[in-house]
């Protein structure tokens, strides 16, 4: 069975509970406020890390949708 990825809400809920915001986490990144928040609804990579890091995760166990590799990936890499 294939994993599914955080739903947002819980992403923004564990931030919570770590004591800080999205807004935040984005600002003591160097970023605007709303900027991390892109990394919710589409791949970036650098947004993604910086999430997963504030939650002790790896960016792969939050969004494995977007890590996972086809098979035909897999097979080209292989030659």
């Amino acid at each position: 069975m294939k994993a599914q990825d955080w739903h947002p809400a819980d992403i923004i809920a564990g931030i919570r509970k770590k004591g800080t915001s999205l807004a935040a986490l984005s600002r003591d990144s160097g970023l605007a406020s709303s900027t991390l928040a892109n990394a919710l609804t589409r791949r970036w990579p650098k947004g993604e890390r910086l999430i997963a890091e504030a939650l002790g995760k790896q960016p792969e166990e939050i969004w494995p949708s977007r890590y996972e590799t086809s098979n035909a990936e897999v097979e080209a890499a292989d030659g």
